[in-house]
């Protein structure tokens, strides 16, 4: 089977991400960051969906974006609550972390070398996302040209990388049918920016409301336990 490293977060998409990984017939290698994000505790989540979806190795990252700051998840900033359509489709949101993309495929290439995976999954996307321009195919395609160019793999020929996104343009109801269907379970994951210290969800910041959406427009009852 062919090696692949998946960034798996302990959310909804990158549960997804991972589910669709193992089914395209990936050997999965689940990396998670604890970047310092006031939500950590989806941490915990990403170690339940690693073990029970199968992931051959699962490995948790530390490094510390609260040094930065700079988003509403890494600094003493509030997580904007009950937004509207409109305003979460306006411009870049405070919860967007400076360069968080760009560190996360960073790290999941320096792993994917140590491996021996030339795939990489992130659960990117850009029909349901607040504003993100790391989420961007654009930006997806940039990182795949550097990632071909500044490691050893690459320049040696061993083999080429390829960075997936398989929920790009997918809504959130499409994704959530298509975790369902691949046998993810939604009850594991945390999708909140803001939760308390026991993992409600506080069902009013952009994630809460895009995946209480997914849920309701998918048809598929929400098993999120909110505050």
């Amino acid at each position: 089977m062919p090696r692949a490293v998946v960034l798996l977060s302990g959310g909804l998409d990158s549960t997804t991400t991972f589910a669709v990984a193992k089914a395209d017939g990936f050997e999965v290698y689940a990396l998670s960051v604890d970047y310092g994000q006031r939500h950590r505790i989806e941490l915990d989540r990403a170690a339940e969906i690693a073990r029970t979806l199968g992931a051959t190795d699962h490995r948790t990252v530390r490094l510390d974006l609260r040094a930065i700051g700079g988003s509403a998840l890494t600094a003493d900033v509030a997580v904007p609550k009950n937004r509207s359509d409109g305003e979460m489709g306006k411009g870049v949101p405070i919860t967007y972390v400076p360069a968080r993309n760009t560190i996360l495929l960073g790290l999941a290439l320096g792993y994917a070398e140590v491996v021996g995976a030339f795939d990489l999954f992130i659960g990117a996307n850009i029909l349901d996302y607040s504003g993100y321009p790391d989420c961007r195919p654009e930006f997806l395609a940039a990182f795949e040209a550097l990632a071909n160019l500044a490691t050893k793999a690459g320049v040696e020929g061993a083999g080429r990388f390829c960075v997936h996104a398989p929920l790009l343009k997918m809504t959130k109801a499409e994704i959530i049918r298509e975790g369902v269907r691949l046998g993810a379970e939604y009850a594991r994951t945390l999708s909140c920016y803001d939760p308390d210290s026991t993992g409600r969800a506080c069902g009013h910041c952009d994630s809460c409301q895009l995946r209480k959406k997914g849920f309701s427009e998918a048809g598929v009852a929400d098993p999120t336990v909110y505050v």
